[in-house]
């Protein structure tokens, strides 16, 4: 079999959530080429996916040292790397960028990793390229929204985030991200809405439903915030319990305490934690 078709069936693979048989074929197919870089990097991808950060990286970094010369190749490496805060990352993603113009994901990610290192505008100015490329594309949009928030421009950032929800209902992450913008703008019905749907979406995030607890809460809808605390405790683990309890004294007080509570102790934080999340 040819090395792309190899390459191809193994991120088959991949698309199909199989990342252990992703990993497999392009294991083998490395004992052919052991120095390709898309092996390499596609391996990488995988092996972290598997939860073996540190075989990751290391892969991430010997394809990089390979010189791949295909800016999708690059940009996915150095997306990569950003996750491990290595300092290559922005090299990789800048000359993935530079060399295709015209590639929206490699401006994105570029953007992406420019937004969280606080080099807003440079991001803008690569998101917003890339949404004129792909003016569809869910997570583009997201990354828009994400770097007008980190920006501090609420408004512009709803927006994007909006239009990402719109173009992919099911993305429990986004609506999420939106209810805490609604909630920061005080549009506290509209985050209870977003926030108890994306913690649907999402059931295992323990800090959703307990987000969207407060925010239904302060919104003044009782039986939501109590439906989502208990969504709360059925998933959390011994770490949740101090914040879990924390929201069920809060909710216990009324609306009041659980406004002071998201406003002064956890919303802000929450925002943007979840804003730093790479991609």
């Amino acid at each position: 079999m040819e090395l792309d078709d190899l390459l191809q069936q193994a991120l088959s693979r991949g698309d199909e959530g199989d990342w252990e048989g992703m990993a497999e074929e392009l294991r083998e197919a490395l004992e052919l080429v052991p120095e390709d870089p898309a092996l390499l990097c596609w391996l990488a991808v995988a092996e972290r996916e598997l939860g073996f950060p540190g075989s990751a990286y290391d892969r991430f970094k010997e394809a990089l040292a390979r010189g791949p010369e295909d800016p999708y190749i690059l940009a996915t490496i150095g997306t990569g790397l950003a996750q491990f805060d290595d300092p290559d990352a922005e090299a990789a993603l800048r000359s993935a960028s530079l060399m295709a113009p015209t590639l929206a994901l490699a401006r994105w990610m570029y953007g992406a990793y420019l937004s969280r290192e606080g080099l807003l505008q440079d991001a803008l100015k690569e998101l917003e390229a890339a949404a004129d490329l792909v003016p569809d594309d869910a997570t583009v949009a997201y990354e828009l929204g994400v770097a007008f928030a980190l920006h501090g421009e609420l408004e512009n950032a709803l927006d994007a985030f909006t239009r990402s929800v719109d173009l992919d209902p099911g993305e429990g992450w986004a609506q999420v991200v939106l209810g805490l913008v609604e909630a920061e703008l005080g549009r506290m019905e509209e985050a209870a809405r977003d926030l108890s749907e994306g913690a649907r979406l999402r059931p295992e995030d323990v800090e959703a439903q307990l987000l969207a607890a407060l925010v239904a809460e302060a919104a003044g809808w009782e039986d939501l915030a109590f439906e989502m605390l208990e969504r709360g405790r059925h998933v959390a683990e011994a770490a949740d319990l101090p914040l879990l309890d924390a929201v069920e004294g809060r909710l216990n007080d009324g609306e009041a305490e659980s406004a002071t509570l998201l406003d002064q102790e956890i919303l802000p934080g929450a925002l943007r934690e979840r804003l730093m999340i790479r991609p």
